[in-house]
């Protein structure tokens, strides 16, 4: 193991010199190609959701304040009741290096080593510990034509080679073509954008299966919710959510 990691970090540092990359946010040099677009320094600047973070147990937002480990999953923000999912989790803010990796993301179907290796520990925790199916939240086909492939499915393939859970890219679809949503939407809009847009077209595959729904990003949560919606009655016994950042945390 030590010699691997050796042998990889000698490798990056090569690749680093020999075809150097600027900072996606401050345009200093990435020291390590495992750090994906951004560097070091704009990564440690970046608001993380810590394991030790008190967090809403359902939608996964910070919370202010302290309290014992064993009420931990008492804790509610109350603005999520209404979601389908049990549980959504993220790395942190949607700022900095979650942004910018995000956004790369977008361009390019490729998850840096730092990114998975917080994903990977967010799993890792209960509730989504649980899991036993990974399902990325699909893209319409239009626009996964358009884009060329699904960033979800990308992360969730990476996630599922690594926890060595079944990765179910079928059974989940989008059939609503929605416009994006417009800046300014709020949260009953978003809702509304996405109702109805996702079934199950493989109801075996889902059936009494913990489902943890990929995406990138967890803002509203209707998206995530819509998805848990139509697993839920697909017959899945449980939905979890892992996204890699999350807006709305102040």
């Amino acid at each position: 193991m030590f010699l691997t990691r050796s042998i990889g970090l000698l490798c990056d540092g090569l690749l680093s010199l020999l075809y150097p990359q600027s900072c996606a946010i401050c345009g200093r040099s990435v020291e390590q190609r495992q750090l994906g677009v951004v560097c070091a320094e704009c990564w440690d600047n970046t608001r993380l959701i810590a394991n030790e973070d008190i967090v809403c147990w359902k939608c996964g937002v910070p919370s202010a304040g302290t309290i014992a480990s064993e009420k931990r999953e008492q804790v509610r923000c109350h603005r999520c009741i209404g979601d389908r999912f049990a549980a959504a989790r993220a790395c942190g803010a949607y700022e900095g290096a979650l942004r910018a990796s995000v956004l790369n993301l977008k361009r390019e179907p490729n998850v840096p080593s730092r990114l998975l290796e917080l994903l990977l520990k967010k799993h890792e925790l209960t509730p989504l510990n649980g899991a036993t199916r990974i399902v990325p939240v699909p893209l319409h086909p239009e626009r996964e034509k358009a884009r060329g492939f699904n960033q979800a499915a990308v992360v969730g393939r990476e996630l599922a080679r690594l926890t060595r859970l079944p990765l179910d890219e079928t059974s989940l679809i989008r059939i609503v073509h929605s416009e994006r949503h417009r800046a300014g939407m709020d949260a009953k809009g978003r809702r509304e954008t996405v109702a109805e847009a996702f079934v199950v077209r493989h109801p075996r595959l889902i059936e009494k299966e913990r489902v943890l729904l990929i995406d990138d990003v967890f803002t509203t949560g209707a998206t995530v919710s819509s998805c848990a919606s139509a697993s839920l009655a697909a017959g899945a016994q449980e939905v979890f959510v892992l996204t890699i950042a999350r807006t709305g945390w102040e």
